[in-house]
């Protein structure tokens, strides 16, 4: 975690996708409560077909007293140079990113003025938000692809650059209703110095001042990979199972909360105890 990591002024609100948009509406009411009664800015750029994301957002956040929304579709990356699109974020508090291809995202809008007016937001204090596609997006190197409920081979895993708004973690998301746990490990095998953060779906992560917090119906996994003490990913072959050992598991509900800087848990003891259990077990066997 950097030092302007620590000093962003803004929140980010990272969405493991599938957010409630008819009931309690938990997540999209944390976005209104930290929108303050400002400007939405819906960005659908990760659909190839975006008819219907906004008429269906505005509906939800209407009811939930956010009253000034406008919708940021880009077809192709010129238009990020045009006034009328850039316009759109003025006076914004706050966007959220849609959910889609991410890839979308970060070819269109990536190093644009309107890339550069999300981070001006940010820095200014508003919220940025993403589900799906628009969580993964988030993070200076992203997933883009790679297979789900099976084991990770080495070869089939695709990253790329992020809009980096948040350093030193990589996000996936969708995470327990696919079974992604083998791709993250194998994320976090290429990177060590990275955390893992899988979001299941109609969850999210509140981030702010270098720690976040858990909401939703559905549970956030953070893997640990600074401890590592071996892998195959360098050496093994393209089709090969991943081999890794010695990574840390954390697993957090609603309510719990993680310090991306001391990569802890806010809620557990220190590091040093588990150890001290594992060596107790080591005895005892």
């Amino acid at each position: 975690m950097t030092e302007s990591d620590k000093n962003a002024s803004g929140t980010l609100i990272i969405i493991g996708g599938h957010e409630d948009k008819d009931g309690k509406r938990l997540i999209l009411h944390e976005v209104a409560k930290h929108l303050r009664g400002g400007k939405l800015v819906l960005a659908t750029v990760a659909s190839h077909e975006p008819e219907g994301y906004f008429e269906t957002y505005q509906k939800a956040f209407g009811a939930l007293g956010v009253t000034e929304m406008t919708e940021l579709y880009v077809q192709e990356r010129a238009e990020t140079l045009l006034p009328e699109k850039q316009a759109l974020f003025d006076g914004a508090a706050g966007v959220f990113f849609s959910g889609g291809d991410q890839l979308r995202i970060t070819s269109q809008i990536g190093d644009t003025p309107l890339e550069a007016r999300v981070h001006e937001i940010f820095a200014a204090g508003g919220v940025i938000a993403g589900t799906s596609a628009g969580a993964s997006v988030m993070s200076e190197t992203m997933l883009v692809r790679g297979s789900s409920s099976e084991s990770h081979r080495i070869g089939d895993l695709h990253m790329a650059p992020g809009l980096g708004l948040i350093r030193d973690v990589m996000i996936d998301q969708h995470f327990g209703e696919r079974g992604r746990i083998g791709r993250l490990l194998g994320a976090v095998a290429h990177n060590p110095r990275m955390l893992g953060i899988g979001i299941d779906e109609n969850t999210a992560i509140v981030v702010h001042a270098g720690s976040f917090r858990v909401i939703g119906a559905g549970a956030v996994y953070v893997l640990d990979g600074a401890g590592v003490t071996y892998s195959n990913i360098a050496d093994g072959g393209q089709n090969s199972a991943l081999s890794l050992t010695d990574v840390r598991l954390h697993v957090l509900a609603h309510g719990d909360s993680f310090n991306l800087g001391t990569r802890r848990p806010n809620h557990a003891p220190d590091v040093e105890s588990s150890h001290e259990l594992e060596l107790n077990q080591a005895s005892d066997t």
